[in-house]
């Protein structure tokens, strides 16, 4: 069999996802003749049909079905090895591309970013903040900050800590100084922030039966931290996002109550596999593991 022409795969992966040869040719950024020509001359290649034809729409044969499944890797594999040969080209001068969400960018990896710089000032680091999930290698990032354990297709992830983090009610100090000497349902009277089904189970940890009806919630963490640090009300969190303003003094714990809530993901760093050993991308995955084991440590000398 004669070797086929690699330029036609990507063409031909297109048209097997989008199933017709319009769409795929708008996504390639080709004319459709273009796409219908190519198509054309790969089954003239291989010598036999990939795709029925009906009416507009295309749909993989057989055939077209076993050459997806081992060409979609193949193209995915090629795009890593890209990835990494840019990366290996440009060195550290180039940094580092990272997302991740807007609550953990504000409360937790931005202060400690002069620490990164001191330790690596030679390794810039460009922060997307998206409450979307980015697709790294289409959009050009190299890593990703992410709640869940994966997997992500095309993605090696690994999980920053084990344990699941406990959700906390805190207050702004001036707050909690006044609410010390009360009791847990005491809360339910105050200006809470935030989530009903979230305070209802911390009132259920906290033994209480009582009905959250929050004055104000928001579509990020970050923001209702701060509105707590302001005194506007109160809430519950991440244990982990409230630790620097804890240990600070910005907050402060309303007794000794913590829960788990069902379906919180731990923080896990996720990464192109082709990326492994980049060394920019090793210093960074070593030195986010080790802040996040000093806040973890850091959470235990707080007081109660």
């Amino acid at each position: 069999m004669a070797r086929i022409p690699l330029q036609f795969l990507p063409t031909f992966v297109a048209v097997a996802r989008l199933q017709t040869l319009r769409a795929a040719a708008d996504s390639l950024h080709l004319t459709h003749s273009a796409v219908s020509q190519q198509i054309g001359e790969l089954e003239s290649r291989l010598g036999f049909p990939l795709f029925d034809r009906r009416g507009r729409r295309v749909h993989l044969n057989a055939a077209g079905e076993a050459l997806l499944r081992h060409a979609s890797p193949a193209l995915a594999q090629v795009d890593d090895g890209v990835q990494a040969a840019a990366a290996a080209a440009q060195g550290a001068a180039q940094g580092i591309r990272i997302t991740m969400l807007p609550s953990f960018a504000q409360r937790w990896f931005l202060p400690r970013l002069g620490a990164w710089r001191t330790r690596h000032p030679d390794i810039p680091i460009e922060i997307e903040a998206s409450t979307g999930l980015v697709d790294l290698q289409r959009d050009g990032f190299h890593a990703a900050i992410r709640t869940g354990v994966g997997p992500w297709p095309g993605l090696v992830s690994e999980r920053l800590y084990e344990s699941p983090t406990p959700f906390i009610a805190v207050a702004a100090p001036a707050v909690a100084r006044r609410l010390r000497e009360g009791q847990p349902a005491d809360l339910a009277r105050e200006p809470l922030l935030g989530d009903s089904e979230v305070w209802e189970k911390w009132f259920a940890g906290a033994g209480v039966h009582a009905r959250a009806t929050p004055v104000a919630s928001f579509n990020d963490v970050g923001l209702m931290l701060q509105a707590t640090e302001q005194g506007l009300g109160l809430s519950v969190v991440r244990e982990l996002l409230a630790a620097d303003a804890l240990h600070d003094g910005r907050l402060a714990r309303l007794f000794d109550v913590s829960v788990v809530l069902d379906g919180v993901q731990p923080y896990s760093f996720a990464f192109p596999p082709a990326l492994r050993d980049w060394s920019p991308l090793v210093a960074l995955r070593a030195w986010v593991r080790e802040e996040f084991d000093a806040s973890l440590a850091t959470l235990k000398t707080i007081a109660r």
